[in-house]
């Protein structure tokens, strides 16, 4: 049973009947109060509700304020319910108000039918997930039976329950974004979630938008004519094109320029666009799979995020540990990696040492899987027998630091900015023994800019004073 909640007689007939046509029983109601009754006495999957309803019309606007106490009666008296709201596309910070209080979809007006039935059925699918009375995730064997994870090592539980997810969720078209530091498998997995999809017979079509300038990116996302600007000489088509039937995956969504961001939001929210240098309104089917290593509720805070964007693109959230996480599955890693780069190379028979094996565990693998491979790929080519020893790892190692040493930075891939940025203060505190007008001085920053970062990588730097180190300090407040 699904609920429409409109004080629109003609809405509300309206949907009633694209529904009863789809097969899904409904009832109507025509003010909060009428609906909260019918939910009182009927079981229902989904509510659908207007924002605007008559009584806050008359009494001085729209406001919306009526519909989003609705929704937050709802959410507190039947908190799995998934509502979808109908607002206007002038009163997106309304719907992304609706969103924060629970929301799971908003559906701007004029909508189109497709669009209005791929969002219902795609909420009762992430409803029925999220209601799943599975407790502890399923076994490799359980999981490999049952979905495709081809290229993803891994046995730890942390892993197991998110290939779970990813399994559950693969037959919606729910958007998903992977979240998780550099080199953690964000593509692998979202490759998965496509493959064990009900669109993996269509088209899965990745997008770095770190490498998309914002001038260019209408262009790419959407296609353009010729003669739309002075180098179009023939027609493109857009990456959203070429994704219809199947997923877009945009990687690094987090670099999107926020002019970009905007124009994104549209095609994501009305899946129509516009080919550049044509005025046709264009119809796209696509799953979007979005990945990034930032922090987007951050950049949000910030303002260099559209909250509604986010929200358009987390309908389900996926974090991937970074692989120090899970250091039992080193080892596995390990050896399935050298088994690849021995047969793509040519080394077939070459292993890894047990001494080599150990020494791969205990490393902390900032750059996680990426870094990993790389390692091995270099150990491969380099070995000089048919079992990789540890010395020539270490070897390896060596040369890796030297080769950062005389570049002054690691390798690329193996740490965000933010994480050189952590550890470089940390470095510093240690160096200058928690000096903290030394530390800031060094970097090039003030105390209260120094302090501000170290608060936001949690970073301990109490104690010391302007003249003082840690020692001191501590001396200095046993005294006092």
């Amino acid at each position: 049973m699904i609920l429409i909640v409109d004080d629109d007689a003609s809405v509300t007939a309206s949907l009633a009947l694209l529904f009863k046509r789809q097969g899904y029983a409904t009832m109507t109601a025509v003010s909060p109060a009428a609906a909260l009754d019918v939910l009182a006495r009927e079981s229902c999957r989904a509510v659908i509700q207007d924002m605007n309803f008559s009584r806050g019309a008359a009494s001085g606007g729209t406001s919306g304020d009526e519909g989003l106490e609705l929704l937050r009666q709802i959410k507190q008296r039947y908190p799995d319910l998934p509502v979808i709201l109908i607002t206007a596309w002038g009163s997106i910070e309304l719907a992304v108000e609706g969103m924060q209080a629970g929301a799971a979809d908003f559906i701007t007006k004029p909508w189109s039918n497709p669009q209005l039935l791929q969002a219902v059925e795609t909420v009762l699918e992430v409803a029925a997930v999220r209601a799943d009375p599975r407790r502890g995730a399923p076994g490799r064997e359980e999981l490999d039976a049952h979905y495709d994870f081809a290229g993803i090592v891994g046995r730890d539980p942390k892993l197991l329950r998110i290939l779970d997810l990813a399994g559950r969720i693969s037959s919606t078209d729910a958007s998903v974004l992977i979240t998780g530091e550099s080199g953690t498998g964000k593509e692998l997995l979202a490759e998965a979630i496509h493959r064990n999809g009900k669109r993996r017979g269509g088209p899965f079509v990745k997008v770095n938008l770190g490498g998309v300038s914002s001038t260019l990116f209408e262009s790419e996302m959407f296609g353009h004519v010729r003669g739309a600007f002075t180098d179009a000489r023939q027609d493109r088509v857009g990456r959203f094109a070429l994704a219809d039937g199947g997923t877009i995956f945009l990687d690094e969504i987090g670099e999107v320029d926020p002019s970009a961001q905007v124009k994104l939001l549209r095609v994501l929210q009305d899946r129509t666009y516009e080919v550049l240098g044509s005025s046709t309104t264009r119809r796209v089917d696509v799953r979007v799979i979005s990945a990034t290593n930032r922090e987007l509720p951050e950049m949000v805070a910030r303002g260099s995020f559209r909250e509604d964007l986010l929200y358009r693109l987390n309908l389900i959230a996926v974090e991937l540990p970074p692989l120090r996480e899970r250091p039992s599955d080193i080892p596995l890693l390990a050896t399935h990696l050298v088994e690849s780069c021995a047969r793509l190379y040519g080394r077939e028979g070459l292993q890894l040492a047990p001494q080599a094996v150990e020494w791969l565990g205990a490393q902390r693998w900032p750059g996680n899987v990426r870094q990993l491979k790389q390692v091995i790929e270099r150990a491969v080519l380099l070995a000089r027998n048919n079992a990789i020893a540890v010395e020539e790892l270490l070897d390896l190692n060596e040369l890796g630091q030297k080769e950062r040493g005389a570049q002054a930075l690691p390798a690329a891939g193996a740490m965000t900015l933010e994480e050189m940025e952590r550890a470089m203060i940390v470095k510093s505190l240690e160096h200058y023994r928690g000096n903290i007008t030394k530390v800031a001085k060094a970097l090039g920053l003030s105390r209260a800019a120094l302090y501000r970062r170290c608060e936001k990588f949690a970073i301990d730097h109490t104690g010391p004073g302007p003249g003082e180190d840690r020692d001191e300090a501590a001396g200095n407040a046993s005294k006092r």
